[in-house]
Protein backbone atom coordinates (compact mmCIF):
# COMPACT_ATOMS: atom_id res chain seq x y z
CA UNK A 1 0.00 0.00 0.00
CA UNK A 2 2.92 2.41 0.84
CA UNK A 3 4.75 1.33 -2.65
CA UNK A 4 1.57 2.19 -4.11
CA UNK A 5 1.33 5.44 -2.37
CA UNK A 6 4.89 6.62 -3.46
CA UNK A 7 4.37 5.63 -6.87
CA UNK A 8 0.87 7.71 -7.02
CA UNK A 9 2.70 10.57 -5.15
CA UNK A 10 6.01 10.21 -8.05
CA UNK A 11 3.77 10.68 -10.54
CA UNK A 12 1.65 13.94 -9.52
CA UNK A 13 5.16 14.89 -9.36
CA UNK A 14 5.96 14.54 -12.79
CA UNK A 15 2.53 15.47 -13.76
CA UNK A 16 3.82 19.49 -12.14
CA UNK A 17 6.92 19.38 -14.18
CA UNK A 18 4.95 18.77 -17.28
CA UNK A 19 2.61 21.49 -16.42
CA UNK A 20 4.76 24.43 -15.41
CA UNK A 21 6.78 23.33 -18.64
CA UNK A 22 3.49 22.97 -21.06
CA UNK A 23 0.59 24.56 -19.64
CA UNK A 24 0.32 28.41 -20.49
CA UNK A 25 -1.55 28.89 -17.45
CA UNK A 26 0.50 26.78 -14.98
CA UNK A 27 3.58 28.51 -15.92
CA UNK A 28 2.53 32.09 -15.03
CA UNK A 29 1.60 30.92 -11.80
CA UNK A 30 3.52 32.38 -8.69
CA UNK A 31 3.37 32.33 -4.41
CA UNK A 32 0.93 34.97 -4.71
CA UNK A 33 -0.73 33.83 -7.81
CA UNK A 34 -2.01 30.81 -6.19
CA UNK A 35 -2.12 31.69 -2.71
CA UNK A 36 -5.83 33.04 -2.56
CA UNK A 37 -6.75 29.48 -4.30
CA UNK A 38 -5.44 27.51 -1.79
CA UNK A 39 -7.22 29.29 0.93
CA UNK A 40 -10.54 28.63 -1.04
CA UNK A 41 -9.61 25.05 -1.77
CA UNK A 42 -9.20 24.95 2.48
CA UNK A 43 -12.64 25.98 2.64
CA UNK A 44 -14.32 23.74 0.07
CA UNK A 45 -11.96 20.92 2.22
CA UNK A 46 -13.69 22.25 5.75
CA UNK A 47 -17.23 22.38 4.59
CA UNK A 48 -17.18 19.23 2.56
CA UNK A 49 -15.96 17.47 6.22
CA UNK A 50 -19.11 19.49 7.80
CA UNK A 51 -21.53 17.56 4.73
CA UNK A 52 -19.48 14.32 6.01
CA UNK A 53 -19.45 14.44 2.17
CA UNK A 54 -16.79 11.95 2.12
CA UNK A 55 -16.07 11.75 -2.20
CA UNK A 56 -15.44 15.64 -1.70
CA UNK A 57 -12.98 15.19 1.45
CA UNK A 58 -10.77 13.04 -0.51
CA UNK A 59 -11.25 14.98 -4.15
CA UNK A 60 -9.98 18.07 -1.92
CA UNK A 61 -7.57 16.54 -0.02
CA UNK A 62 -5.94 15.90 -3.37
CA UNK A 63 -6.30 19.34 -4.52
CA UNK A 64 -4.83 20.60 -1.58
CA UNK A 65 -2.31 18.40 -2.31
CA UNK A 66 -1.76 19.67 -5.88
CA UNK A 67 -1.33 23.14 -4.57
CA UNK A 68 1.57 21.60 -1.90
CA UNK A 69 3.69 20.40 -4.84
CA UNK A 70 2.60 23.43 -6.71
CA UNK A 71 4.42 25.48 -3.55
CA UNK A 72 7.60 23.51 -3.62
CA UNK A 73 7.72 23.13 -7.69
CA UNK A 74 8.17 26.99 -7.92
CA UNK A 75 10.30 27.28 -4.75
CA UNK A 76 12.89 24.59 -6.64
CA UNK A 77 12.54 26.57 -9.67
CA UNK A 78 13.83 29.55 -7.57
CA UNK A 79 16.39 27.25 -5.91
CA UNK A 80 14.82 28.32 -2.33
CA UNK A 81 13.67 24.79 -1.25
CA UNK A 82 12.15 21.27 -2.65
CA UNK A 83 9.23 19.34 -2.19
CA UNK A 84 12.32 16.95 -0.24
CA UNK A 85 12.81 19.99 1.81
CA UNK A 86 9.66 20.36 2.78
CA UNK A 87 9.03 16.60 3.44
CA UNK A 88 11.98 17.20 5.19
CA UNK A 89 11.00 19.84 7.44
CA UNK A 90 7.55 18.22 8.45
CA UNK A 91 9.34 14.61 9.49
CA UNK A 92 11.54 16.26 11.60
CA UNK A 93 9.03 18.58 13.26
CA UNK A 94 6.73 15.55 13.93
CA UNK A 95 9.60 13.71 15.46
CA UNK A 96 10.62 16.61 17.50
CA UNK A 97 7.42 17.42 19.05
CA UNK A 98 6.75 13.48 19.48
CA UNK A 99 8.88 12.93 22.23
CA UNK A 100 6.47 10.24 23.95
CA UNK A 101 6.43 8.73 20.87
CA UNK A 102 10.26 8.78 19.51
CA UNK A 103 11.88 9.73 22.23
CA UNK A 104 11.45 8.71 26.31
CA UNK A 105 8.77 11.30 27.57
CA UNK A 106 5.71 9.55 28.95
CA UNK A 107 2.81 11.27 28.62
CA UNK A 108 -0.69 10.72 30.58
CA UNK A 109 -3.46 12.05 28.11
CA UNK A 110 -4.13 13.94 25.13
CA UNK A 111 -3.60 17.13 26.78
CA UNK A 112 -0.32 16.93 27.92
CA UNK A 113 0.77 16.08 24.62
CA UNK A 114 -0.63 19.30 23.38
CA UNK A 115 1.01 21.14 26.50
CA UNK A 116 4.24 19.41 25.71
CA UNK A 117 3.78 20.53 21.62
CA UNK A 118 3.33 24.19 22.46
CA UNK A 119 6.59 23.96 24.83
CA UNK A 120 8.73 22.73 22.76
CA UNK A 121 7.64 25.42 20.04
CA UNK A 122 7.68 28.17 22.43
CA UNK A 123 11.98 27.01 22.62
CA UNK A 124 12.09 27.82 19.08
CA UNK A 125 13.07 31.18 19.54
CA UNK A 126 9.85 33.02 19.38
CA UNK A 127 9.56 35.79 21.38
CA UNK A 128 6.01 35.16 22.64
CA UNK A 129 4.03 31.48 22.65
CA UNK A 130 1.30 33.32 20.67
CA UNK A 131 3.66 33.96 17.59
CA UNK A 132 2.39 30.78 15.76
CA UNK A 133 -1.23 32.36 15.63
CA UNK A 134 -1.36 33.64 11.96
CA UNK A 135 -2.29 37.49 11.61
CA UNK A 136 -4.87 36.58 8.76
CA UNK A 137 -7.02 33.92 10.38
CA UNK A 138 -10.43 34.43 10.55
CA UNK A 139 -11.47 36.33 14.25
CA UNK A 140 -13.19 33.42 15.91
CA UNK A 141 -10.30 30.42 14.80
CA UNK A 142 -7.90 33.34 16.02
CA UNK A 143 -9.15 33.99 19.59
CA UNK A 144 -9.70 29.96 19.50
CA UNK A 145 -6.21 29.54 19.09
CA UNK A 146 -5.09 32.27 21.27
CA UNK A 147 -6.32 30.39 23.83
CA UNK A 148 -5.14 27.20 23.40
CA UNK A 149 -1.50 28.56 23.15
CA UNK A 150 -2.13 30.43 26.53
CA UNK A 151 -2.99 26.95 28.21
CA UNK A 152 0.14 25.32 26.74
CA UNK A 153 2.21 27.46 28.88
CA UNK A 154 -0.71 26.97 31.95
CA UNK A 155 -2.28 30.69 31.63
CA UNK A 156 -5.37 28.81 32.14
CA UNK A 157 -8.66 28.53 34.07
CA UNK A 158 -8.86 25.70 36.66
CA UNK A 159 -12.79 25.14 35.92
CA UNK A 160 -15.52 25.54 33.61
CA UNK A 161 -17.58 27.27 36.07
CA UNK A 162 -15.04 29.86 36.19
CA UNK A 163 -14.51 30.74 32.47
CA UNK A 164 -18.94 31.07 32.74
CA UNK A 165 -18.71 32.96 35.59
CA UNK A 166 -16.65 35.17 32.90
CA UNK A 167 -18.72 35.16 30.62
CA UNK A 168 -21.76 36.45 33.04
CA UNK A 169 -19.28 38.91 33.99
CA UNK A 170 -18.72 40.37 30.55
CA UNK A 171 -22.01 40.16 29.50
CA UNK A 172 -22.83 42.48 32.28
CA UNK A 173 -20.23 44.88 31.27
CA UNK A 174 -21.37 44.54 27.38
CA UNK A 175 -24.92 45.76 29.59
CA UNK A 176 -24.17 48.54 30.83
CA UNK A 177 -21.76 49.92 28.56
CA UNK A 178 -24.82 50.76 26.29
CA UNK A 179 -25.99 53.42 28.45
CA UNK A 180 -23.22 55.91 28.52
CA UNK A 181 -20.12 54.66 26.85
CA UNK A 182 -18.90 55.35 22.88
CA UNK A 183 -19.92 52.75 20.40
CA UNK A 184 -15.76 52.06 20.37
CA UNK A 185 -15.97 50.63 23.95
CA UNK A 186 -19.30 48.98 23.64
CA UNK A 187 -17.81 47.07 20.40
CA UNK A 188 -14.78 46.68 22.84
CA UNK A 189 -17.07 44.89 25.48
CA UNK A 190 -19.02 43.15 22.71
CA UNK A 191 -15.09 41.39 21.95
CA UNK A 192 -14.86 40.12 25.24
CA UNK A 193 -18.30 38.61 25.75
CA UNK A 194 -17.40 36.62 22.09
CA UNK A 195 -14.19 35.72 23.60
CA UNK A 196 -14.94 34.87 27.00
CA UNK A 197 -17.91 32.33 25.02
CA UNK A 198 -15.16 30.74 22.67
CA UNK A 199 -13.43 30.06 25.90
CA UNK A 200 -16.43 28.53 27.70
CA UNK A 201 -16.77 26.25 24.25
CA UNK A 202 -13.36 25.43 24.70
CA UNK A 203 -13.79 24.24 28.52
CA UNK A 204 -17.07 22.13 26.91
CA UNK A 205 -14.98 20.84 23.99
CA UNK A 206 -16.80 22.47 21.33
CA UNK A 207 -15.01 24.35 18.77
CA UNK A 208 -16.86 27.67 18.57
CA UNK A 209 -16.20 27.84 15.09
CA UNK A 210 -17.55 24.47 13.98
CA UNK A 211 -20.42 25.42 16.78
CA UNK A 212 -21.59 28.47 14.45
CA UNK A 213 -21.02 27.26 11.05
CA UNK A 214 -23.28 24.21 11.51
CA UNK A 215 -25.80 27.10 13.28
CA UNK A 216 -25.28 29.20 10.28
CA UNK A 217 -26.34 26.49 8.06
CA UNK A 218 -29.13 25.45 10.43
CA UNK A 219 -30.62 28.85 9.79
CA UNK A 220 -29.93 28.80 5.64
CA UNK A 221 -31.77 26.03 5.87
CA UNK A 222 -34.91 26.38 7.85
CA UNK A 223 -34.82 30.08 6.21
CA UNK A 224 -35.25 28.44 3.00
CA UNK A 225 -38.07 26.52 4.18
CA UNK A 226 -39.85 29.53 5.17
CA UNK A 227 -39.80 30.81 1.73
CA UNK A 228 -40.94 27.81 0.10
CA UNK A 229 -43.68 27.34 2.62
CA UNK A 230 -44.79 31.06 1.59
CA UNK A 231 -44.35 30.16 -1.86
CA UNK A 232 -46.90 27.00 -1.23
CA UNK A 233 -49.36 29.33 0.22
CA UNK A 234 -48.98 32.03 -2.65
CA UNK A 235 -48.09 34.63 -0.10
CA UNK A 236 -45.82 36.88 -0.79
CA UNK A 237 -42.71 36.30 1.64
CA UNK A 238 -41.51 39.93 2.13
CA UNK A 239 -44.79 41.35 2.77
CA UNK A 240 -45.36 38.92 5.72
CA UNK A 241 -45.46 40.61 9.40
CA UNK A 242 -42.74 40.05 12.08
CA UNK A 243 -45.04 37.82 14.02
CA UNK A 244 -46.17 35.75 10.81
CA UNK A 245 -43.03 35.36 10.35
CA UNK A 246 -41.90 33.81 13.61
CA UNK A 247 -44.93 31.43 13.33
CA UNK A 248 -43.65 29.83 9.50
CA UNK A 249 -40.41 29.76 11.58
CA UNK A 250 -41.55 27.83 14.33
CA UNK A 251 -43.94 25.41 12.07
CA UNK A 252 -40.53 24.67 10.18
CA UNK A 253 -38.84 23.86 13.51
CA UNK A 254 -41.40 21.54 15.00
CA UNK A 255 -41.76 19.61 11.28
CA UNK A 256 -37.75 19.15 11.78
CA UNK A 257 -38.44 17.04 15.32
Amino acid sequence: MKDLALQKFKQLLVIMDELREKCPWDMKQTFKSIRHLTIEEVYELSDSILDKDYDNIKSELGDILLHIVFYAKIGSEMNRFSIEDVLDSINKKLIERHPHVFGNTNVKDEEEVKENWEKIKSCKGKKSVLDGVPIGLPSIIKAYRIQEKAKGIGFEWDTKEQVWDKVVEEIQELKNSEKNLSHEKIEEEFGDVLFALINYGRFLNINADDALEKTNRKFIKRFHKMEKLAGKKKINFNELSLAEMDEMWNKVKKNER
